[in-house]
């Protein structure tokens, strides 16, 4: 684990923890404060005391993702197509099963799983441009 791998572990964790951020709590946030009132979702002050979870599992995030990356990547082929495959590996194994098995478990509404889903899909394909981005094969960063 070199400095690369420290370093764009840091900033795709910055990056997951932002873009996750303007879903969820910018683009989705009158969807979830709906569900409030049932119980299905913590108000957004219940919520904040469980922000170091939130903080640990984007930090797991960015460095999963670094590392997956890292093992997978392909020289000399193109940083965009490269980085839009990894995102859209990574979505596909993951992020829409993911919402897939919440909508199978809990009593969401099917347009709140749809937007969540996409707009999942979109941030984990811009994660995966950032990390072909920050991982080319040049030796410094």
């Amino acid at each position: 684990m070199d400095k690369r791998f420290w370093i764009c572990g840091i900033v795709v964790s910055v990056a997951a923890l932002l873009l996750d951020f303007l879903v969820h709590g910018v683009l989705l946030q009158a969807d979830y404060n709906a569900l409030v009132p049932n119980g299905i979702y913590r108000g957004p002050e219940d919520a904040a005391a469980y922000m170091p979870y939130m903080m640990a599992a984007h930090l797991l995030i960015g460095f999963g993702l670094t590392w997956l990356y890292r093992k997978g990547m392909e020289p000399g082929r193109s940083v965009f197509g490269q980085g839009l495959r990894f995102g859209a590996a990574v979505a596909v194994m993951a992020t829409i099963p993911g919402y897939l098995i919440y909508y199978a478990v809990q009593p969401l509404p099917a347009g709140l799983v749809h937007k969540q889903m996409i707009y999942s899909t979109i941030a984990m394909l811009l994660l995966g441009v950032l990390l072909a981005w920050l991982n080319p094969a040049r030796k410094s960063l």
